[in-house]
């Protein structure tokens, strides 16, 4: 395996300086940094086949076809579907998520239906169904969260009726950290033969996500999120719901034949991915999960699980820091407070001292609301942080802390 100095050497974008200082980067919650194998990929796409997929008969074409289509292989193995066909490209989760609340509602909802998700979704998790349900007359239900960040599952199970037709959440919260009992959350709603969509954005890249696993009947995540390029995501869906939902949206390649009285649809998993497809984006997160492979899924587990050890020892001791999100099960995300100090004014001093982190809701207001708080200042962490950037932080802290005292 790698030390953690060779790991930080393949991220060009660690080795920089901001305000002179060396760049601490603890926002990998919002977007992680990219290795050069990446950077590579894309770039090799486009300096030597770049061409449209599937529609030309020369070698560019066919080089680009067989890449895209590789990234998809990589793709089905890593989450552990089934089939290659259940794997659709999106441009990110956000995009997946409204692409299955479009065609899962105008399939299936009808008035009075109910979908149930979580307090503790990203804006991406409740708008889309927010919107569905007003379209379709249908009813958004939510589970509650203790005050740890803990979903409360005996209320879940009051939640589930023969209303329900979708649960839809999180894998991780955005906001806390809180990793959710997936599995405990669909074999429920499966015992009422009751689909569950898992929004794996903060999931995915933090230890192993295996749908077989899992048995979700859906699947979604972005690519920047695990080390990939932007603008690139994915939806798994066991292939019997996607052979039954009706495309999200219409245009070339997810079409059989079109004529002026009718259009019929590709085979899977075409039939989701109207008009030029961002190939180069596909090919970086092939490039992207062969890295993470190449670490190990287990080593950035057992790395990180230390990182949020030692982050929450370093901070638990500063006088006047009130951390958000306390559940025993959680990832390398600190999401705190400072008595006092506004998110903001310890985000842009923290900033000054070369530190990045995140401050206000993470799209999550729903989550910040139930605190009582306007938002927090976040360090979400991953396996190429180090415990010296974790002091960085700490000693950061505690200087914005005298600045107020003055």
């Amino acid at each position: 395996m790698k030390t953690i100095s060779e790991i930080r050497a393949d991220f060009p974008v660690l080795s920089r300086q901001v305000y002179g200082r060396p760049l601490v980067y603890l926002d990998n919650g919002a977007t992680t940094q990219k290795p050069r194998c990446v950077i590579d990929a894309v770039n090799n796409v486009y300096t030597t086949y770049n061409s449209n997929i599937h529609r030309g008969v020369h070698a560019l074409s066919d080089i680009a076809s067989e890449e895209y289509e590789n990234a998809r292989e990589k793709v089905r193995s890593f989450i552990n579907a089934a089939k290659k066909e259940e794997i659709i490209f999106t441009p990110g989760t956000t995009g997946s998520i409204n692409s299955i609340a479009f065609s899962f509602g105008e399939r299936y909802i009808r008035p009075g239906d109910e979908i149930i998700i979580s307090h503790l979704e990203h804006h991406a998790n409740i708008v889309p169904w927010q919107m569905m349900c007003e379209r379709k007359g249908a009813r958004l239900r939510i589970i509650p969260i203790d005050d740890t960040g803990e979903i409360i599952f005996d209320e879940y199970l009051k939640l589930l009726s023969e209303k329900t037709k979708l649960v839809s959440v999180t894998q991780v919260s955005n906001a806390l950290g809180t990793v959710l009992p997936v599995r405990e959350i669909i074999d429920t709603a499966h015992s009422g033969n009751i689909p569950v969509l898992i929004d794996g954005a903060q999931g995915v890249q933090h230890g192993t996500a295996d749908v077989a696993s899992m048995d979700c009947d859906f699947y979604v995540f972005s690519g920047h999120k695990i080390y990939g390029p932007t603008g690139i995501g994915i939806i798994y869906g066991k292939e019997k719901w996607l052979t039954e939902l009706p495309p999200y949206q219409g245009g070339g390649d997810m079409v059989d034949t079109v004529t002026f009285e009718k259009t019929t649809y590709n085979e899977l998993p075409f039939k989701f991915e109207a008009g030029t497809m961002n190939f180069a984006g596909a090919i970086g997160l092939g490039s992207a999960l062969d890295y993470v492979l190449s670490i190990g899924r287990e080593n950035i587990e057992s790395m990180e699980k230390e990182l949020l050890r030692y982050a929450t020892e370093r901070l638990s001791g500063i006088r006047g820091l009130r951390v958000y999100g306390t559940s025993g099960r959680k990832i390398a995300i600190i999401s705190f407070l400072l008595s006092n100090i506004h998110q903001y004014d310890t985000g842009l001093i923290l900033d000054k001292m070369g530190i990045a982190v995140r401050t206000g809701t993470h799209c999550a207001q729903p989550v910040m609301s139930r605190y009582g708080i306007e938002g927090t200042v976040r360090a979400s962490l991953c396996f190429y942080n180090t415990m010296e950037e974790i002091d960085m932080l700490g000693t950061g802290i505690e200087k914005v802390i005298s600045m107020f005292e003055k």
